[in-house]
């Protein structure tokens, strides 16, 4: 008869025991696993590496750029005037005299902080609100979302604009104006992500044990939505520079003698026929970063889906 180990006993384990801190710390790490593997795929997407190449570039250039540059970017040569490019002056000079180069990279600084800022204001009101607003649902829910489609009835742009005229402008306005615009659609995208987690088991459980709806909502709710919204970011940050853009184009975006992509655009468009290098040069710079931006988007949202397979990989 074979005899039963004793209650307090285990029988050993194939290859030999195995001490606790040994089990513990192979683990694996769900969260670190998931990002691990989004950018094992990201990296696989070559269009998507590529556009993350380009907006470091871009980024860095503007960054870095006007201090190693020989001019000012509010530097004034009237006895120069409008020159075409040469060795003085890679991107020419405008009607003032003024390096566009310089002003270009001074401009780049502006627009992208003005994507960056306003993607984060849209980021944390939208998700605030869209969390809020699905997971109570109900009444809450049918009041918060008719608030949100009343100022979807409203042109974005006029409002911004209204603001600006009422408020003055200035460099912060402008971030906060442009971001408390574009959160609405942030709002709606994170409103139905929690409106299908929050009757799942885990969030059930987590009522069970008593967590108040603040903690559920930052503790279970927002980490199950960030793929979608830090997609939905990256495409943001676009359309903030392209609103940035258009308000500069009217004239009512950073004062002078401070320059963005938008105004620059704006001063090239009025003397197109004859300097066409003043329109040119924005006009390249501005398409570059979008371009880099929506494919990173991309990339990002096939990247966060495991069942996507980029066709570099494929044979």
């Amino acid at each position: 008869m074979t005899s039963l180990p004793a209650p307090n006993q285990c029988p050993p384990l194939r290859g030999g025991p195995r001490p606790l801190d040994a089990v513990s710390d192979s683990t694996p790490d769900q969260p670190e696993r998931f990002w691990s593997a989004t950018w094992r795929r990201l990296m696989r997407n070559r269009l998507a590496m590529l556009g993350l190449a380009l907006l470091a570039t871009v980024a860095l250039l503007c960054l870095l750029g006007p201090a190693f540059t020989k001019y000012g970017y509010e530097q004034i040569n009237l006895d120069l005037g409008p020159s075409p490019p040469s060795t003085a002056h890679w991107l020419g000079t405008d009607q003032l005299g003024r390096d566009l180069f310089t002003r270009l990279l001074s401009g780049g600084r502006i627009s992208l902080l003005v994507g960056l800022c306003g993607a984060a204001v849209s980021l944390i009101v939208g998700l605030t609100y869209g969390a809020t607003s699905g997971y109570l649902a109900g009444r809450v829910d049918t009041v918060m979302m008719r608030i949100v489609d009343t100022i979807y009835a409203l042109p974005f742009s006029v409002l911004v604009i209204v603001l600006m005229v009422v408020f003055e402008r200035n460099i912060i306005l402008i971030f906060v104006a442009i971001g408390l615009v574009e959160w609405l659609t942030m709002a709606r995208i994170v409103r139905a992500q929690v409106l299908s987690l929050r009757e799942q088991s885990f969030i059930k459980a987590a009522k069970v044990l008593g967590y108040s709806p603040a903690r559920i909502i930052a503790r279970h709710v927002l980490p199950n939505v960030i793929g979608p919204v830090v997609v939905y970011t990256t495409l943001t940050v676009p359309q903030i520079i392209l609103l940035e853009s258009f308000l500069s184009f009217l004239g009512l975006g950073v004062r002078p003698p401070m320059s963005s992509w938008g105004s620059l655009l704006h001063d090239g468009a009025g003397a197109m026929q004859s300097y066409p290098w003043m329109l040119i040069a924005p006009a390249v710079c501005l398409s570059l970063t979008l371009f880099a931006l929506n494919v990173v988007g991309d990339g990002l949202r096939d990247a966060l889906d495991p069942r996507f397979t980029p066709r570099t990989t494929r044979s």
